[in-house]
């Protein structure tokens, strides 16, 4: 069986919310693409609800492109504690963290459920379980805890 990084990172040791570059990966034609954890919970202490990360997983997926060029996805890690960020750019985890630091803040602060995308039968798998106000309480929770460009050490930005 592959050995996949996630499964190798020590989540007793980590200390969330934090951004880390996961990996950069070499295609076989030559294109790179980076893979960042954007952990938002703390592993095996809380998780976030899936109303509230499916609307997190909503809104990142617009307000993340419109502060970071070259986002290929957003997802969400099945453990519920945070979301993998795909980029064909390498960005420093502080770059990140700054971008998803204003993404919180504008959807704590401003965002109304008219402004989620993808929130009809038409344009969602499971439209009925989304939960702004699950997104605007973790955005605080997570704002309030600063995130920080390290895993391991708190480094708030």
């Amino acid at each position: 069986m592959a050995e996949v990084e996630s499964f190798t990172l020590d989540h007793t040791k980590v200390k969330a919310p934090y951004v880390r570059l996961i990996e950069e990966q070499k295609g076989p034609k030559g294109g790179t693409i980076a893979n960042y954890d954007l952990r938002l919970a703390q592993p095996n202490q809380t998780s976030i609800e899936t109303g509230g990360l499916h609307t997190l997983e909503h809104l990142f997926a617009s307000l993340m492109r419109d502060r970071l060029d070259g986002i290929i996805d957003i997802s969400p890690f099945g453990c519920r504690t945070g979301f993998h960020m795909i980029s064909w750019y390498t960005y420093d985890t502080e770059t990140v963290a700054k971008a998803l630091k204003e993404t919180l803040t504008e959807i704590r602060d401003s965002i109304e459920f008219s402004d989620i995308p993808g929130v009809s039968e038409k344009t969602c798998g499971n439209f009925k379980d989304h939960s702004l106000w699950s997104a605007k309480n973790w955005a605080k929770v997570i704002l309030d805890e600063g995130i920080s460009s390290d895993p391991f050490e708190r480094k708030v930005v």
